[in-house]
């Protein structure tokens, strides 16, 4: 499930203090500009209390989480698309990921450098996804240049790619991004393997200080970014990037009194991976045995053959049924002998969608 979202801002907003939390991988965050050239890949923890209340109920030997990989990429600035700040390079990065969590920053420090010399996270979001949109705006307008040339030939494919690609460009040059255009699943496809920028899913993440993570509702500036988010049909998740550090090297006993005295019930990280999960079209299914419980990630819309084959290869070829259950079922039923007895235990075939908290047990011959 090789998905993974990309961290996205610019300078100093606090992307590589955040990815730090996030992994404990230990990116340099230092105090100026392109610190971060090359982009730092991490795996991190999906928090699921399901996993936890399992664990409980059939008390294995070992427990697992599931997991996917979050990229920080370094900071993009004005011109990024003609090359400005090493800007190809952190544009070739956001290519590769599938969704873009974009850190803006929402606090004022006099000691910690704005690029642009001012806190204003509206005109912050603006030349980052200007950016994005004029690179995909030259990626498209070359394409259409050739595909309009042999749509007048009569090509059929051409003829065909020709209109989602007028679409796209005329998006682009009014200042939208690539999701906002209406394509049907025939159009989508044809333009698919350009990799857009802006047709990734995104998440805004506003980084606060460490006095205001516990009420926010002061912050002129968070309120700003979740009016534009909303514009966007975007999430927001509210974090401080600084305090979400400094959690990262607690224990988990000592992170729940951390957050007790800060007046939090969660932590922003908490929210902001179980978020980008989501965005990623990610969902959780679980085995649970004497040897194991363990979460898998698999995408929305998966049919059971292909999540076995999650676990393993053979699983799928010789796939004949998945004896399945609903987590909340599971758990009312206080053991699998008894939601069996109850009947809450599904012969699943080939054909079942899976759906996320499923316990599944999966049958096989190879």
């Amino acid at each position: 499930m090789a998905l993974t979202a990309g961290i996205v801002g610019l300078p100093n907003v606090g992307k590589s203090t955040l990815f730090n939390a996030i992994t404990k991988a230990g990116a340099e965050a230092a105090n100026y500009p392109f610190c971060t050239i090359d982009p730092n890949v991490g795996i991190v923890e999906v928090p699921d209390e399901r996993l936890n209340k399992l664990t409980e109920l059939v008390d294995p030997k070992k427990t697992v989480p599931t997991a996917f990989e979050f990229t920080d990429i370094a900071g993009i600035v004005e011109g990024a698309s003609k090359g400005e700040g090493l800007g190809n390079k952190f544009l070739s990065h956001i290519r590769e990921v599938d969704a873009i969590c974009q850190v803006v920053r929402c606090f004022a420090d006099e000691n910690i450098t704005h690029v642009s010399g001012k806190v204003d996270p509206l005109s912050d979001i603006e030349v980052i996804n200007l950016e994005l949109i004029l690179a995909d705006l030259e990626s498209v307008s070359k394409r259409l240049e050739r595909v309009t040339k042999m749509a007048k030939q009569k090509d059929k494919d051409a003829m065909a790619e020709e209109i989602p690609l007028t679409k796209l460009k005329e998006a682009f040059e009014e200042g939208n991004p690539a999701r906002s255009v209406e394509l049907s699943k025939e159009e989508f496809e044809l333009i698919r393997g350009m990799h857009l920028l802006t047709i990734k899913p995104m998440l805004y993440v506003a980084n606060v200080s460490e006095d205001e993570i516990a009420d926010v509702s002061n912050n002129e500036y968070v309120q700003k970014v979740r009016d534009f988010a909303k514009e966007d049909g975007a999430e927001v998740i509210v974090v401080c990037a600084k305090i979400e550090e400094e959690m990262a090297e607690l224990e988990d006993d000592e992170k729940e009194m951390f957050l007790e005295e800060l007046g939090i019930e969660e932590s922003g990280l908490d929210q902001l991976i179980r978020a980008t999960y989501d965005l990623l079209g990610l969902a959780t299914y679980f085995t649970a045995g004497v040897q194991e419980v363990r979460a898998w990630t698999f995408r929305k819309g998966m049919k059971a053959p292909q999540c076995a084959g999650i676990i393993h290869t053979d699983f799928e070829k010789g796939f004949i049924r998945a004896e399945t259950v609903a987590y909340d079922d599971l758990l009312e039923a206080g053991s699998m002998t008894a939601a069996k007895e109850a009947g809450k235990v599904r012969l699943e075939g080939k054909e079942y969608e899976v759906k996320d908290g499923d316990v599944m047990l999966f049958r096989f011959n190879v």
